[in-house]
């Protein structure tokens, strides 16, 4: 069975309408000037150059070219076998701290970068289980939904940013709870969390509601992102090292131990994250070792694609028209 890959890309045929209509209108313009000028017959004979049909035929030529190559664009293929398999997966979701702490830079280039560095590795180690991503600070906001589409979890992480969340502090509890929120309600395994944070500024209730989100089934991970010995943070508005009330330097440092409590209540582990291939493969280790749950099948198709010769036709078609003869000769005056 025919069918494009890309069927969006048909929408460029509109163009070829458009086209038509204003080449249309410019011949019918063309011959209501040289008709005001006088016989159209004779006009034309004495335009040098001009060959009847030609702009007709060079114009035909170029849509035919465009239309060709917009269909060789889709990708017109045809399915030459097909495969149902089995999908078997969890449900993951990634709670990333983006409070301005995160912005210090005793990781490089900061802690926020890196750590979204990390989660970029770790899709690219997940095949069949469902992610999502949830941004906090002071609150807690849900960015994906559940999805296998990991390429839109990549495109939104790339702009995650502490302006993001107007509310500042490192509320993890807050997360969790979101977290519970977004998960499948009637189901008590198959489900993970993954908290990213420096753990600064933690609430007293974070090891509660990550000991409730473990009674509902979910395995919590906590990434340290940062260092014991911390780092001073940048202020916007001075343009210089964040002061506290006192006028020392403000100095932001991993809180390890909180993170630690929170994945042992979670029954998850804990990770420094330092490199951020060996932490993803980690987590993805831990998540390929959990129970999976049937995520329903796939049809899977061998395709043969036959843009190259949509593709080819097109640039042909351009190639004659460009080879067209420019204009008339000149007849010997006798």
């Amino acid at each position: 069975m025919f069918q494009f890959q890309h069927i969006e890309h048909l929408y460029a045929l509109a163009l070829l309408p458009l086209l038509v209509f204003l080449f249309t209108g410019m011949i019918y313009w063309r011959k209501r000037k040289i008709k005001a000028l006088g016989d159209e017959r004779l006009i034309n004979d004495q335009i040098l150059g001009f060959i009847p049909g030609r702009a007709t035929t060079r114009f035909i030529l170029m849509a035919v070219a465009l239309f060709l190559i917009i269909i060789g664009w889709a990708n017109l293929r045809v399915g030459d076998k097909s495969e149902k398999v089995e999908r078997k997966g969890v449900d993951v979701i990634i709670a990333l701290d983006v409070s301005k702490s995160m912005l210090a830079t005793d990781i490089q280039p900061n802690r926020l970068t890196r750590a979204k560095q990390m989660i970029m590795s770790l899709t690219d180690k997940l095949s069949n289980d469902r992610v999502a991503l949830i941004v906090f600070a002071g609150k807690s906001y849900l960015q994906v939904p559940l999805t296998i589409d990991y390429s839109a979890v990549k495109m939104l992480l790339q702009n995650v940013s502490p302006d993001m969340v107007p509310t500042q502090g490192t509320v993890i509890g807050d997360a969790v709870d979101m977290s519970l929120q977004s998960f499948t309600r009637n189901e008590r395994k198959y489900k993970s969390l993954i908290i990213i944070s420096d753990g600064e500024d933690h609430d007293d209730a974070a090891l509660q509601k990550t000991a409730e989100a473990a009674e509902s089934g979910v395995i919590v991970h906590t990434i340290g992102v940062g260092s014991p010995q911390g780092a001073t943070l940048y202020d916007p508005e001075t343009k210089s090292v964040k002061l506290d009330e006192n006028g020392s330097p403000v100095v932001s440092r991993l809180n390890e131990e909180e993170l630690k409590s929170i994945a042992a209540a979670g029954h998850g582990t804990y990770s420094l994250l330092q490199n951020t291939d060996e932490v993803a493969t980690r987590l993805a280790g831990e998540l390929e070792n959990m129970e999976h749950k049937n995520l329903g099948s796939m049809l899977y198709t061998d395709f043969t694609s036959y843009f190259q010769y949509f593709l080819f036709a097109g640039l042909l078609a351009l190639i004659i028209e460009f080879m067209l003869p420019q204009a008339r000769k000149s007849k010997t005056a006798k």
